[in-house]
Protein backbone atom coordinates (compact mmCIF):
# COMPACT_ATOMS: atom_id res chain seq x y z
CA UNK A 1 0.00 0.00 0.00
CA UNK A 2 1.15 3.53 -0.72
CA UNK A 3 0.68 6.55 1.55
CA UNK A 4 -2.55 7.60 -0.15
CA UNK A 5 -4.08 4.17 0.39
CA UNK A 6 -2.99 4.11 4.01
CA UNK A 7 -4.69 7.46 4.49
CA UNK A 8 -7.84 6.57 2.51
CA UNK A 9 -8.44 3.37 4.48
CA UNK A 10 -6.99 4.57 7.80
CA UNK A 11 -10.23 4.41 9.77
CA UNK A 12 -10.73 0.71 9.10
CA UNK A 13 -7.02 -0.09 9.31
CA UNK A 14 -7.21 1.23 12.89
CA UNK A 15 -9.52 -1.66 13.74
CA UNK A 16 -7.43 -4.49 15.20
CA UNK A 17 -9.69 -6.98 13.42
CA UNK A 18 -8.59 -5.58 10.05
CA UNK A 19 -5.23 -3.82 10.43
CA UNK A 20 -2.85 -3.51 7.49
CA UNK A 21 -2.94 -7.23 6.69
CA UNK A 22 -6.74 -7.28 6.43
CA UNK A 23 -6.74 -4.17 4.26
CA UNK A 24 -4.24 -5.77 1.93
CA UNK A 25 -6.51 -8.81 1.62
CA UNK A 26 -9.35 -6.48 0.60
CA UNK A 27 -7.16 -4.77 -1.99
CA UNK A 28 -6.24 -8.17 -3.43
CA UNK A 29 -9.84 -9.46 -3.51
CA UNK A 30 -12.15 -9.94 -6.48
CA UNK A 31 -15.91 -9.87 -5.92
CA UNK A 32 -18.91 -10.55 -8.17
CA UNK A 33 -22.06 -8.48 -7.55
CA UNK A 34 -25.11 -9.97 -9.26
CA UNK A 35 -27.67 -7.19 -9.67
CA UNK A 36 -27.19 -3.43 -9.35
CA UNK A 37 -30.59 -2.52 -7.98
CA UNK A 38 -31.72 -1.71 -4.45
CA UNK A 39 -29.41 -4.25 -2.80
CA UNK A 40 -26.51 -4.06 -5.23
CA UNK A 41 -26.30 -0.27 -4.94
CA UNK A 42 -25.18 -0.06 -1.28
CA UNK A 43 -23.18 -3.27 -1.65
CA UNK A 44 -21.13 -1.83 -4.51
CA UNK A 45 -20.68 1.57 -2.89
CA UNK A 46 -19.47 0.21 0.44
CA UNK A 47 -17.15 -2.38 -1.09
CA UNK A 48 -15.64 0.23 -3.40
CA UNK A 49 -15.20 2.64 -0.50
CA UNK A 50 -13.59 -0.11 1.60
CA UNK A 51 -11.02 -0.80 -1.10
CA UNK A 52 -12.06 -4.18 -2.47
CA UNK A 53 -9.64 -4.36 -5.37
CA UNK A 54 -11.79 -5.67 -8.21
CA UNK A 55 -15.57 -5.48 -8.53
CA UNK A 56 -17.30 -7.49 -11.26
CA UNK A 57 -20.68 -5.84 -11.91
CA UNK A 58 -23.39 -7.98 -13.53
CA UNK A 59 -26.77 -6.60 -14.61
CA UNK A 60 -28.59 -6.68 -17.95
CA UNK A 61 -30.99 -3.84 -17.20
CA UNK A 62 -31.12 -0.08 -17.81
CA UNK A 63 -31.82 2.64 -15.26
CA UNK A 64 -35.52 3.54 -15.01
CA UNK A 65 -37.19 6.45 -13.23
CA UNK A 66 -38.90 4.02 -10.83
CA UNK A 67 -35.49 2.72 -9.71
CA UNK A 68 -34.34 6.00 -8.19
CA UNK A 69 -36.48 5.72 -5.05
CA UNK A 70 -34.13 3.02 -3.70
CA UNK A 71 -31.25 2.30 -6.12
CA UNK A 72 -29.02 5.03 -4.75
CA UNK A 73 -26.01 4.34 -6.97
CA UNK A 74 -27.94 5.68 -10.00
CA UNK A 75 -28.86 9.33 -10.56
CA UNK A 76 -31.58 11.06 -12.55
CA UNK A 77 -29.15 11.80 -15.37
CA UNK A 78 -28.49 8.05 -15.69
CA UNK A 79 -32.04 7.17 -16.76
CA UNK A 80 -31.84 5.02 -19.88
CA UNK A 81 -28.20 4.06 -19.35
CA UNK A 82 -27.01 0.51 -18.68
CA UNK A 83 -26.90 -0.04 -14.94
CA UNK A 84 -23.39 -1.47 -15.13
CA UNK A 85 -22.16 1.74 -16.80
CA UNK A 86 -23.99 4.04 -14.42
CA UNK A 87 -22.74 2.11 -11.38
CA UNK A 88 -19.17 1.90 -12.68
CA UNK A 89 -18.97 5.66 -13.23
CA UNK A 90 -20.15 6.48 -9.73
CA UNK A 91 -17.93 3.83 -8.12
CA UNK A 92 -14.83 5.08 -9.91
CA UNK A 93 -15.70 8.65 -8.91
CA UNK A 94 -15.81 7.43 -5.31
CA UNK A 95 -12.62 5.37 -5.52
CA UNK A 96 -10.56 5.60 -8.74
CA UNK A 97 -8.04 3.07 -7.40
CA UNK A 98 -10.30 0.03 -7.76
CA UNK A 99 -10.74 -2.09 -10.88
CA UNK A 100 -14.19 -2.68 -12.37
CA UNK A 101 -15.33 -5.29 -14.87
CA UNK A 102 -18.76 -4.83 -16.45
CA UNK A 103 -21.05 -7.69 -17.46
CA UNK A 104 -24.14 -6.24 -19.13
CA UNK A 105 -26.00 -9.52 -19.37
CA UNK A 106 -28.24 -11.88 -17.46
CA UNK A 107 -25.76 -14.39 -16.10
CA UNK A 108 -26.52 -18.01 -16.96
CA UNK A 109 -24.77 -21.24 -17.95
CA UNK A 110 -21.13 -20.76 -19.04
CA UNK A 111 -21.20 -16.98 -18.54
CA UNK A 112 -22.25 -17.47 -14.92
CA UNK A 113 -19.65 -20.18 -14.39
CA UNK A 114 -16.89 -18.01 -15.84
CA UNK A 115 -17.90 -15.07 -13.66
CA UNK A 116 -17.99 -17.15 -10.47
CA UNK A 117 -14.70 -18.95 -11.07
CA UNK A 118 -12.89 -15.64 -11.55
CA UNK A 119 -13.71 -14.18 -8.13
CA UNK A 120 -13.16 -14.85 -4.43
CA UNK A 121 -16.73 -14.16 -3.29
CA UNK A 122 -20.21 -13.65 -4.77
CA UNK A 123 -22.97 -11.33 -3.61
CA UNK A 124 -26.46 -12.20 -4.81
CA UNK A 125 -28.37 -8.93 -5.08
CA UNK A 126 -30.82 -10.22 -7.69
CA UNK A 127 -34.60 -10.05 -7.49
CA UNK A 128 -35.80 -13.44 -8.73
CA UNK A 129 -35.73 -17.03 -7.55
CA UNK A 130 -34.30 -18.54 -10.74
CA UNK A 131 -31.21 -16.34 -10.65
CA UNK A 132 -30.68 -17.01 -6.96
CA UNK A 133 -30.85 -20.76 -7.54
CA UNK A 134 -28.44 -20.59 -10.47
CA UNK A 135 -25.95 -18.40 -8.60
CA UNK A 136 -26.12 -20.70 -5.60
CA UNK A 137 -25.48 -23.79 -7.75
CA UNK A 138 -22.44 -22.15 -9.35
CA UNK A 139 -21.04 -21.15 -5.95
CA UNK A 140 -21.47 -24.70 -4.64
CA UNK A 141 -19.87 -26.16 -7.78
CA UNK A 142 -16.82 -23.88 -7.62
CA UNK A 143 -16.51 -23.64 -3.83
CA UNK A 144 -17.15 -19.90 -3.56
CA UNK A 145 -18.77 -18.19 -0.56
CA UNK A 146 -22.13 -16.55 -1.30
CA UNK A 147 -23.71 -13.61 0.54
CA UNK A 148 -27.42 -13.63 -0.23
CA UNK A 149 -29.92 -10.88 0.55
CA UNK A 150 -33.55 -10.16 -0.28
CA UNK A 151 -36.11 -7.47 0.53
CA UNK A 152 -39.72 -6.81 -0.38
CA UNK A 153 -42.50 -4.69 1.10
CA UNK A 154 -41.24 -4.14 4.67
CA UNK A 155 -39.40 -7.43 5.16
CA UNK A 156 -35.79 -8.35 4.53
CA UNK A 157 -33.53 -11.35 5.01
CA UNK A 158 -29.86 -12.15 4.81
CA UNK A 159 -27.59 -15.19 5.07
CA UNK A 160 -24.15 -16.45 4.09
CA UNK A 161 -23.66 -19.79 2.35
CA UNK A 162 -20.06 -20.99 2.38
CA UNK A 163 -19.31 -24.34 0.69
CA UNK A 164 -15.76 -24.19 2.01
CA UNK A 165 -17.25 -25.09 5.41
CA UNK A 166 -18.34 -28.72 5.62
CA UNK A 167 -21.60 -28.18 7.49
CA UNK A 168 -22.66 -24.94 5.79
CA UNK A 169 -26.10 -25.12 4.14
CA UNK A 170 -26.63 -23.70 0.68
CA UNK A 171 -29.46 -21.49 -0.57
CA UNK A 172 -31.33 -24.52 -1.86
CA UNK A 173 -31.16 -26.25 1.52
CA UNK A 174 -33.23 -23.37 2.84
CA UNK A 175 -35.64 -22.73 -0.03
CA UNK A 176 -35.77 -26.03 -1.91
CA UNK A 177 -36.58 -26.48 -5.59
CA UNK A 178 -39.94 -24.75 -5.64
CA UNK A 179 -41.12 -22.53 -8.47
CA UNK A 180 -40.69 -18.80 -8.12
CA UNK A 181 -44.07 -17.61 -6.84
CA UNK A 182 -42.80 -14.53 -5.05
CA UNK A 183 -43.91 -11.07 -6.09
CA UNK A 184 -41.47 -8.52 -7.41
CA UNK A 185 -40.98 -5.03 -5.99
CA UNK A 186 -42.91 -3.63 -8.97
CA UNK A 187 -45.88 -5.73 -7.89
CA UNK A 188 -45.64 -5.61 -4.10
CA UNK A 189 -43.62 -2.47 -3.39
CA UNK A 190 -40.62 -1.92 -1.12
CA UNK A 191 -39.35 0.85 1.13
CA UNK A 192 -36.00 2.31 0.12
CA UNK A 193 -34.13 2.31 3.46
CA UNK A 194 -34.90 -1.40 3.90
CA UNK A 195 -32.97 -2.44 0.79
CA UNK A 196 -30.24 -0.03 1.89
CA UNK A 197 -30.10 -1.80 5.26
CA UNK A 198 -29.99 -5.30 3.77
CA UNK A 199 -27.41 -4.27 1.17
CA UNK A 200 -25.24 -2.63 3.82
CA UNK A 201 -25.36 -5.81 5.89
CA UNK A 202 -24.41 -7.83 2.81
CA UNK A 203 -21.39 -5.58 2.32
CA UNK A 204 -20.43 -6.04 5.97
CA UNK A 205 -20.63 -9.83 5.66
CA UNK A 206 -18.51 -9.69 2.51
CA UNK A 207 -15.82 -7.61 4.24
CA UNK A 208 -15.76 -10.07 7.16
CA UNK A 209 -15.23 -12.99 4.80
CA UNK A 210 -12.63 -11.25 2.65
CA UNK A 211 -10.57 -9.77 5.49
CA UNK A 212 -11.16 -12.80 7.73
CA UNK A 213 -12.61 -11.31 10.89
CA UNK A 214 -15.75 -11.67 12.98
CA UNK A 215 -18.46 -14.32 12.72
CA UNK A 216 -20.20 -14.44 9.33
CA UNK A 217 -23.87 -15.42 9.06
CA UNK A 218 -23.11 -19.01 8.04
CA UNK A 219 -25.89 -21.36 9.15
CA UNK A 220 -28.02 -18.43 10.26
CA UNK A 221 -30.82 -16.51 8.56
CA UNK A 222 -31.32 -12.91 9.67
CA UNK A 223 -34.93 -11.73 9.33
CA UNK A 224 -35.72 -8.01 9.38
CA UNK A 225 -39.16 -6.53 10.09
CA UNK A 226 -38.92 -2.90 9.05
CA UNK A 227 -42.46 -2.16 10.23
CA UNK A 228 -41.57 -2.82 13.88
CA UNK A 229 -37.77 -2.38 13.61
CA UNK A 230 -37.22 -5.89 14.91
CA UNK A 231 -34.54 -8.42 13.96
CA UNK A 232 -34.87 -12.19 14.37
CA UNK A 233 -32.39 -14.96 13.71
CA UNK A 234 -33.13 -18.51 12.60
CA UNK A 235 -30.64 -21.36 12.66
CA UNK A 236 -30.51 -23.25 9.38
CA UNK A 237 -28.85 -26.59 8.76
CA UNK A 238 -27.43 -28.24 5.72
CA UNK A 239 -29.83 -30.73 4.13
CA UNK A 240 -27.94 -33.98 3.42
CA UNK A 241 -30.58 -34.76 0.77
CA UNK A 242 -30.21 -31.38 -0.97
CA UNK A 243 -30.05 -31.87 -4.72
CA UNK A 244 -27.52 -29.03 -4.99
CA UNK A 245 -25.00 -29.55 -2.19
CA UNK A 246 -26.02 -32.93 -0.76
CA UNK A 247 -23.31 -34.84 -2.60
CA UNK A 248 -20.58 -32.44 -1.50
CA UNK A 249 -17.79 -34.19 0.36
Amino acid sequence: MDDQQLLRYSRQILLPQIDVAGQQRLLDSRVLIVGLGGLGAPVALYLAAAGVGTLVLADHDQVDLTNLQRQIIHHTADIGRAKVDSAADHLLALNPQIQIRRLQQALADSALQDAVTGVDLVLDCSDNFATRQAVNAACVAFNKPLVSGAAIRLEGQLSVFDPRIADSPCYQCLYGNGDDQTLSCSEAGVIGPLVGLVGSLQALEALKLLADFGEPLVGRLLLIDALTSRFREMRIRRDPACSCCGARA
